[in-house]
C-alpha cells in the first residue's frame, strides 16, 4: 500500500529558494521513497512559529486535511527544532518528517558500500538524539512514590547513550578509513597522476559522464536522486597523451543536511584536494541559476570553493541550439569556461576532453610558478 503525505512549508521574507521550487523537489524526494504527495500547504509569515513552524491554526487545518485524504505523513520543508516536531505531530494526530530526515532516508535506501551505510548511520543516530524528548509518553514513565526516577525515564537516558555510543564507535571507523584514504592520496600525489573531480547537482549526470568517459561499462548509471553516494575512480586519457583519474562522488541539493556534510567529510575531502573541478549542471533545468548557486555555495561550504574548475552543460540533447547558445553565451560574459556535453548521445565530448587537458596544464603551470616564486 502506498504510503501518503502532505507537504508543508512557509513563505518568508528574503527566502532564499522559492517554496514551490523547494516543494516540487520535496514531492520527487518523497517519490523516491515509495511516498505519494496528496496535498500541499504554503504558509505566508514573518517568521517560523516556534511551537509548531506553521500557526496553530494551519497545523490544526494540516490534521484535518491528512484524515479526509487519508494521509499518515506530515513533511515540512523547513528543519524543525525538536519541539516542533513533537508539537505538531500532537497537533495534527500523524508522524511528522523535515526535510533534512527525508534526504537522510533516501541516502539509508541508496547506501551500498560499508563506508556509505556508516555515514548515513552517524547522521541518523546525530539527528535522533535531540529529538528523543519528543517521543514523550513513549519514553516517560513515572514509578510510584514521590521524587522517585521512574523507569522511561531511565529508558530515555539508556536508549541516549546507546546512540551516543554507536556514534563513537563509528567515528572510529570511519577515522580509519579516512587514515586509509589519505594513504590512497599519498599514492597518487608520487605517481603524479592528477584528480580531476565531476561535481554538482544530484541527478545531473556526473555518474554518466564518467562511464562513458572512462568506456567502463560496469558502472552503475540511474536517472535517480543520490544514485552514488561513494566516490568511484576511473582513469581518463586525455588528447595530450596524459591520463588522469577522474572522479565521480554524491551529488549535492538544496539546504543538504549538515550532519550529511559533517558524516561524509571523508568522502567529500576526495573533491578537496582535488587538482581541478569539473561541475557537471542539467543545461535543461528550468532553475539552472540556482542550481549552480547551490552548487557553487556547498564547494565553498566544504573548502573546496578556490580549486580551478570548468562547467560542464550536461544533457544539452534536450535543448534546441538558440536555447543552449544562450546558456553557454551567459557563462562567457561572466568570465566561466563552458562546454556543451550529452553523456547519453556522446555529443561534445572530444571538446570537452580538449578544453579540460588545457585548462589543466595552464593550473599545473600556474602552481609551479607559484612553488618557484616562493
Amino acid at each position: 500500500m502506498v504510503r501518503k503525505a502532505v507537504l508543508a512549508a512557509l513563505e518568508l521574507p528574503k527566502q532564499e529558494f522559492d517554496p514551490s521550487v523547494l516543494l516540487e523537489e520535496l514531492k520527487l524526494l518523497l517519490l523516491n521513497l515509495g511516498i505519494e504527495t496528496v496535498g500541499t500547504a504554503v504558509q505566508k509569515r514573518d517568521k517560523q512559529d516556534p511551537a509548531f513552524l506553521v500557526g496553530k491554526g494551519k497545523a490544526e487545518e494540516l490534521g484535518l486535511f491528512c484524515k479526509s485524504a487519508g494521509a499518515t505523513l506530515i513533511v515540512c520543508n523547513e528543519s524543525l527544532s525538536p519541539g516542533q516536531k513533537n508539537s505538531l505531530q500532537k497537533c495534527t494526530g500523524v508522524e511528522v518528517w523535515d526535510r533534512p530526515f527525508v534526504i537522510m532516508k533516501i541516502f539509508e535506501k541508496r547506501a551500498a558500500t560499508s563506508e556509505a551505510k556508516l555515514q548515513v548511520e552517524m547522521a541518523l543516530c546525530k539527528y535522533e538524539i535531540p529529538h528523543l524528548k519528543g517521543l514523550g509518553a513513549q519514553m516517560s514513565r513515572l514509578g510510584g512514590g514521590i521524587g522517585t526516577r521512574g523507569p522511561g525515564e531511565t529508558e530515555f537516558e539508556r536508549h541516549r547513550r546507546k546512540l551516543e555510543r554507536r556514534v563513537r564507535d563509528i567515528g572510529k571507523k570511519l577515522q580509519v578509513l579516512k587514515r586509509k584514504r589519505s594513504l590512497q592520496r599519498d599514492r597518487r600525489r608520487k605517481m603524479n597522476i592528477p584528480v580531476v573531480s565531476l561535481v554538482g547537482y544530484t541527478n545531473s549526470g556526473k555518474s554518466s559522464l564518467l562511464k562513458v568517459l572512462s568506456r567502463d561499462s560496469s558502472l552503475l548509471t540511474e536517472n535517480r536522486l543520490f544514485s552514488t553516494l561513494d566516490t568511484f575512480m576511473r582513469k581518463v586519457r586525455l588528447p595530450s597523451g596524459r591520463e588522469i583519474l577522474l572522479s565521480d562522488t554524491v551529488g549535492f541539493i538544496r539546504d543538504l543536511p549538515p550532519g550529511l556534510v559533517a558524516a561524509f567529510r571523508t568522502t567529500l575531502e576526495e573533491i578537496v584536494t582535488s587538482s581541478f573541478l569539473v561541475i557537471v549542471l542539467d543545461a535543461s533545468a528550468t532553475d539552472l541559476c540556482e542550481i549552480k548557486e547551490v552548487v557553487e555555495k556547498t564547494l565553498h561550504e566544504i573548502g573546496a570553493g578556490k580549486i580551478p574548475r570548468l562547467f560542464a552543460l550536461n544533457k544539452s540533447d534536450l535543448l534546441d541550439t538558440n536555447s543552449l547558445e544562450m546558456i553557454r553565451s551567459r557563462f562567457l560574459e561572466a568570465g566561466e569556461a563552458a562546454v556543451s556535453t550529452s553523456a547519453v548521445m556522446g555529443t561534445g565530448l572530444p571538446e570537452f576532453l580538449a578544453l579540460l587537458d588545457t585548462f589543466l596544464q595552464k593550473t599545473e603551470a600556474a602552481s609551479s610558478e607559484g612553488d618557484v616564486e616562493q
